[in-house]
């Protein structure tokens, strides 16, 4: 049995007490561009778009274009998107297991956390990896406590790219080595 996420708007009555936020980033490929949007009540959404108009200027058209047009792609598009990522997914773990790593197969994400080497703390280890390959990783801590031992390793490139980071990898010596039980 499949269960799917329940959205607040799916829920009697939520519409009259809440909204919610959308991104484009993952679902239509467009991470880095900050473009999303809000539904749900109106009123709501007027306080909010009052607060917006105080704080910024919007975005650039082209990018609002592009954003509408995504959203008027059909469902096959949005399956090429999961596929590319599952391809990106899988080969990453599977080259990260080469050097050691057994990283849980996520779901749904554009990005794999991965374990730090025993001892070593997440922005020591970023700092690290760049210095040592070029190759840089988001230490988990500037996500909060709960990414500390944990860097955050992006799928957007294409498996050729990735294949270069775990080139530089395997060359620069970076392998997952747990720490030995005494």
């Amino acid at each position: 049995m499949v269960i799917s996420p329940l959205a607040v708007l799916e829920i009697p009555g939520a519409k009259d007490i809440s909204v919610e936020f959308h991104t484009m980033s993952k679902t239509y490929n467009m991470a880095g561009w900050r473009v999303g949007f809000v539904v749900g009540n109106r009123h709501i959404i007027q306080g909010l778009r009052t607060l917006k108009t105080n704080l910024d200027y919007g975005i650039f058209a082209a990018l609002q274009t592009a954003a509408e047009t995504a959203l008027n792609l059909p469902d096959v598009y949005l399956h090429e998107v999961q596929a590319r990522y599952r391809t990106r997914r899988d080969f990453l773990i599977q080259g990260l297991a080469e050097l050691g790593w057994d990283v849980p197969k996520p779901k749904a994400t554009m990005y794999l956390w991965v374990a730090c080497p025993p001892g070593v703390g997440s922005t020591d280890f970023a700092l690290s990896v760049l210095q040592q390959t070029g190759v840089v990783v988001t230490p988990g801590n500037a996500f909060g406590s709960g990414g500390e031992g944990y860097v955050r390793i992006s799928l957007i490139a294409d498996c050729d790219r990735l294949q270069q980071a775990l080139d530089r990898f395997k060359k620069a010596g970076i392998r997952y080595q747990p720490a030995l039980v005494s």
